[in-house]
């Protein structure tokens, strides 16, 4: 084991803790919440993961989970809006962290990887986590100014 596949199980397991602690208790707004979180938390995981292996592959699965996962999390704030108007989330700390967490660790692997097409790809994760993450995370504590709900 190297330290990169030390530092991916570390993010894992305490961003991978705290999100199905969020999923199994609480009300709706927390659950949702860290569904987005976990698709935040995984990417990260799995840049590391590709960094410690060497199989370019991961990044990849990172690149389509950071495409995804918030289009997820914005599919659950439609649908629940009603639900989530009443009481909405206010995660905005865990938000934060996560968004630091993919930034540092994107940082650090293109540091590593010098420049290239490696290096591209890795911005590009690195936004789409981020800029995801913070998008749905705006959705679903009140949306958008100016934008109607239904």
């Amino acid at each position: 084991m190297n330290g990169w596949i030390l530092a991916a199980a570390v993010v894992l397991t305490v961003g991978m803790g705290a999100t199905l602690w969020g999923v199994a208790t609480g009300p709706l707004g927390r659950r949702v919440v860290a569904q987005n979180l976990s698709n935040s938390i995984v990417c990260p995981g799995l840049l590391l993961l590709a960094q410690g292996y060497g199989r370019t592959s991961y990044v990849d699965l990172a690149l389509v989970l950071a495409l995804l996962g918030p289009v997820g999390t914005l599919v659950f704030a439609r649908l629940l809006a009603d639900e989530l108007a009443d009481d909405p989330p206010q995660a905005w700390g865990a938000t934060w962290a996560v968004a630091a967490v993919g930034t540092v660790v994107v940082l650090v692997l293109c540091a590593v990887t010098g420049p290239g097409r490696a290096m591209v790809k890795l911005l590009v994760v690195g936004a789409l986590v981020v800029g995801g993450n913070l998008i749905a995370s705006r959705a679903l504590s009140g949306g958008f100014p100016g934008v109607r709900r239904g």
